[in-house]
This record gives structure tokens, C-alpha cells and sequence, in this order.
């Protein structure tokens, strides 16, 4: 076989679906933001740069999921919309006044979100 049909069986065997790929950065905003909740003494510095990476994976997602090409179901796509805008007032509040409580509901969001979308 030659090196190129090899390359490209091996990154076949490891690409990601566009919903994996969603699942997976979701997944990483999460251990980002609970990384610093576990340490808030110590890591609680690196919060804004979490949050920011969460914020960006948030607007992807809520564009894509919303966007009128988009073939979601009408309620999923409000319900992605609603839920957005909750995950973005978090946000802003956490970047307010932090506390590593207010990451609870973002941590939990992102986890549960990824979980569906790997079923």
C-alpha cells in the first residue's frame, strides 16, 4: 500500500463526525472551566481564558444549530437559541463577580449536551 492510501486509512480511522467533533469541544470547555473549579485558589487566573474558549464554542454552536440552512426541527433550534442565551448570561456574570459555583451550570450544560450528541 503506499504511504498516501496509508495516511489516509489512518485518519479515516480517526476522524471525527461534525457531531464527535461538537461533543469533543464541548467536552474540553468543560474540563477547562472545572479544572478551575476544582483549584479556584490556584487556577481561578486562567478564568477568563476559559471562559472565552466556552464563549467561542458557544457561538459556533448556537449559530450553526440556528442558522435558517440549518435542518434542525424548529423547537430544537429555539430551544439551542434559549439555551445559548443562558449559557452567555452565565458567562458575563461569572466574569462579573467569579465564583467557581456559577461554573456548576456551564460545566453541567456542556457535559450533558456533549453526552447527547454522542448518542
Amino acid at each position: 500500500m503506499s504511504y498516501g492510501a496509508l495516511a489516509y486509512a489512518k485518519v479515516s480511522q480517526t476522524a471525527m463526525t461534525p457531531r464527535e467533533a461538537e461533543a469533543a469541544v464541548l467536552t474540553k470547555a468543560a474540563s477547562r472551566l472545572q479544572a478551575i473549579q476544582g483549584d479556584w485558589t490556584n487556577l481561578s487566573g486562567g478564568l477568563n481564558e476559559a471562559l472565552n474558549f466556552n464563549q467561542k464554542v458557544w457561538t459556533i454552536l448556537a449559530g450553526a444549530a440556528t442558522a435558517p440552512e440549518s435542518t434542525l426541527p424548529q423547537d430544537i433550534k429555539d430551544n439551542i437559541a434559549r439555551l445559548s442565551v443562558f449559557v452567555f448570561r452565565r458567562m458575563i456574570d461569572t466574569l462579573v463577580e467569579p465564583t467557581a459555583e456559577k461554573l456548576s451550570a456551564l460545566i453541567s450544560i456542556n457535559h450533558q449536551l456533549a453526552a447527547g450528541l454522542r448518542t
